[in-house]
């Protein structure tokens, strides 16, 4: 069982021996990167590629982590008492598989993406440690334990907004996403846009790699935002021309709300435009 990319999803050679390291160590796979690297993808690719089930379980800053287990409903067991209605006496009927419950019972083997773990707080990783370890856990409530019938392929998203506990890192195969190179970014375009222009990419490519170079920008432009920026060239048929004689270094680009987010960074690029014109 080996992942070597698919048709949808440009994989780099140590990004695929990554996965496939994680999977024959049976350990999580922390992914981490620049927002917008494809970590979340990744997940999607790999069960695509496996011919698994992919089951996503995106963190929030108010996740906790037994909500990955199950949730027990309290409240709506003393309600239906209350009214005598039928089933109360079986607690089960009032818990909510989590992410992991339904991984570990799965008929098949699945993916288990844990999405942008760190927006969680810090103990979030700390109280999964055994469930990820030892693939069970225990239900209080019926007396029962859960355990894997076949374990999951687990990757685990990352923005690198907080630190994740030392422990918990020990226990996960690690691998950072590079940004891509201009080489392999084209080969992400020609995935997204096979009948895209060459001399079109080109030039837009060389305009979206030195914005990333532009010094004292807040969020650099992400290859989401690339492509979402040439799909907008595309819409509105901007003509090359007008890619190819500006100041690729200092003016803004047309259409620059796809790769420019924030109103320091446009104000940025507006003022090293206007210095670019008075010098000359």
């Amino acid at each position: 069982m080996q992942f070597q990319g698919t048709e949808q999803y440009v994989a780099t050679e140590d990004l695929k021996m990554a996965v496939n390291a994680a999977i024959a160590l049976q350990r999580p796979l922390l992914i981490k990167g620049e927002p917008g690297t494809g970590k979340t993808l990744l997940a999607e690719q790999v069960a695509e590629s496996l011919g698994m089930p992919l089951l996503a379980w995106h963190i929030k800053s108010t996740t906790k982590a037994q909500q990955g287990l199950y949730e027990y409903d309290a409240v709506s067991r003393l309600r239906d008492s209350q009214l005598g209605a039928e089933g109360v006496e079986d607690v089960s009927n009032y818990i909510k598989k989590g992410k992991l419950w339904q991984a570990f019972q799965a008929e098949d083997q699945v993916v288990l993406l844990i999405d942008e773990i760190d927006k969680a707080d810090i103990e979030f990783p700390n109280d999964l440690l055994q469930e990820l370890d030892r693939m069970e856990f225990f239900v209080y409530e019926t007396g029962e334990m859960v355990r894997a019938e076949k374990r999951p392929i687990v990757i685990i998203t990352s923005n690198n907004e907080k630190e994740l506990p030392d422990a918990f890192l020990r226990r996960c195969f690690f691998h950072y996403i590079n940004f891509p190179d201009a080489k392999t970014m084209m080969q992400i375009v020609d995935v997204h846009f096979p009948e895209i222009k060459k001399e079109l990419v080109t030039e837009a490519l060389e305009i979206f790699f030195d914005l990333r170079k532009v010094p004292g920008m807040k969020k650099k432009p992400s290859t989401s935002e690339l492509i979402d920026w040439l799909k907008l060239l595309m819409a509105d048929d901007i003509p090359q021309d007008i890619l190819r004689n500006r100041d690729t270094k200092t003016a803004v680009p047309p259409l620059y709300g796809a790769l420019v987010k924030n109103e320091a960074d446009v104000q940025l690029l507006e003022r090293l435009a206007f210095m670019s014109r008075r010098e000359r």
